[in-house]
């Protein structure tokens, strides 16, 4: 185990060589080759060797992206392809920086890299003609998108991104109230399980009332992985549409999902209303920092927070668990997993340069950058470890967090089979979003509910064929 931050420099600067090394360019790091990460990649379309400037439009900001570092790690390899980020949401809101990135499009602001922070978000650009398709120089690098990252980007047959971060999805637990309650960190457990711990860890009455758990979701057709709790964990059919196209809301996993919500906020009342998580606009750094919740289902990009930061102090004991699985029987491991999808825009005058920057940043960028653990296959569960210290390390008390179930639960996630999202899929989401409300809101039960997206969303279907 890294004990020391100049033995994770050491290692770090290891792996880079090599991978630099595998990457080698015939020693020619000025043109646009854009072969990072691949030792057999053939040389990518080049423009010319005039130094050129590319546009990258992103929602995250530097706090989370280190694009500072990132940047000048590319530009000291590919000197003749500068970098100028547009940091679309200085609070790192995605929904914030997807209107300001339309708004751009719409006024034809130069565009070469575009990353979106979601599925439904990435397939509904691609239909707008927003991406150029990159199957073009993927083909003259010679690898495929499934075998060289975890995560699938293909939609309709092309690859429009590739994938940034890997970042599943798992449980913060707040280990020091799970010790006071004499529960174990669980490595392999079931939603019977989680419903158990949130009773036990539900404290309280009134204003002063402790939630053993928290679901941030879904709101404004946003955050819908809350609505798959029992069917996000599957290898396959884990989405609200199948690969076909057609409806899943007759999965028993999305009527158990609803279930396990409805029971946890009314029967139980474990969970956080979800009344109080609109109306006081809650958010789930605050609950779970502020201890006024004790487990929260979340995506791995707050591996950077952990520890504790400026803004969000930690002064506890934090674990982390894997997303639960519906039975005791099931392989474990299988998650909700989200990435950035990294693309170049179809109105891009330097689609060369930018699939260059594209291809690196997704691969050795991901390292450069430090904050993720990346969805490139070139990095192996051993130097998982590595990267964790380091991102620790950018925290105020890594020494409070409980690195062992962090790296277990990294190392043993996998994400479901992936069903390439629809162009229409904002429209399911938000459909999906109201019926929700109108479930929790009591105004229909759940075969209403299911009633109702049967026919809202078949129209929505229909009218996209």
């Amino acid at each position: 185990m890294v004990t020391n931050k100049k033995t994770v420099f050491i290692l770090v600067l290891a792996v880079m060589m090599l991978l630099t090394a595998c990457s080698s360019n015939n020693g020619n790091n000025g043109s646009n080759n854009a072969n990072a990460g691949n030792s057999n990649a053939t040389n990518a379309p080049s423009e010319s060797d005039k130094p050129v400037t590319i546009q990258l439009h992103t929602f995250g900001n530097e706090a989370n992206y280190n694009w500072e570092k990132t940047i000048a790690a590319f530009e000291e390899e590919y000197p003749l392809i500068k970098v100028n980020v547009n940091v679309l949401s200085e609070k790192g809101d995605s929904q914030e920086a997807l209107q300001k990135l339309d708004l751009a499009a719409s006024s034809n602001e130069d565009m070469d890299v575009i990353m979106f922070s979601d599925p439904a978000s990435y397939a509904q650009r691609v239909g707008l003609g927003m991406v150029a398709p990159m199957d073009e120089y993927i083909a003259k690098d010679g690898f495929d998108v499934t075998e060289d990252y975890k995560v699938d980007t293909t939609l309709n047959d092309h690859v429009y991104a590739l994938p940034g971060k890997f970042n599943p999805w798992y449980v913060l637990l707040n280990k020091t109230q799970l010790d006071a309650a004499g529960l174990a960190v669980p490595t392999d457990w079931t939603w019977d399980d989680f419903t158990s711990y949130a009773k036990q860890l539900t404290t309280g009455e009134g204003a002063s009332k402790h939630y053993g758990t928290y679901f941030h979701g879904p709101q404004n057709g946003g955050w819908m992985e809350f609505m798959k709790l029992a069917l996000g964990n599957q290898p396959d059919n884990s989405e609200f549409l199948n690969a076909d196209g057609t409806m899943n809301f007759d999965s028993p996993n999305f009527r158990k999902s609803l279930e396990l919500r409805v029971q946890m906020e009314k029967e139980d009342k474990s969970a956080t209303p979800y009344t109080d998580v609109m109306s006081q606009k809650l958010h789930y750094r605050n609950q779970f920092f502020s201890q006024s919740a004790s487990m929260i289902m979340i995506g791995s990009w707050m591996n950077t927070e952990l520890g504790g930061t400026e803004q969000f102090p930690l002064d506890f004991e934090v674990a982390v668990a894997p997303i639960p699985k519906n039975n005791e029987g099931d392989e474990g491991g299988y998650t909700m997993v989200t990435t950035d999808y990294v693309s170049i825009a179809q109105s891009s005058k330097h689609k060369d340069a930018a699939y260059t920057f594209v291809r690196w940043y997704t691969t050795k960028g991901q390292i450069a950058q430090g904050k993720n653990i990346p969805a490139w296959n070139g990095v192996s569960d051993s130097e998982m470890a590595s990267i964790i210290d380091i991102i620790l390390s950018g925290t105020q008390h890594p020494e409070k967090v409980d690195k062992e179930s962090l790296i277990n639960t990294l190392a043993n996630a996998k994400s479901s089979k992936i069903i390439p999202p629809v162009t229409y899929q904002s429209e399911v989401y938000k459909v999906i979003n109201e019926e929700y409300e109108k479930l929790i809101y009591d105004k229909q039960d759940i075969d209403q509910t299911i009633a109702a997206l049967d026919e809202r969303v078949q129209k929505i279907i229909d009218a996209n064929q």
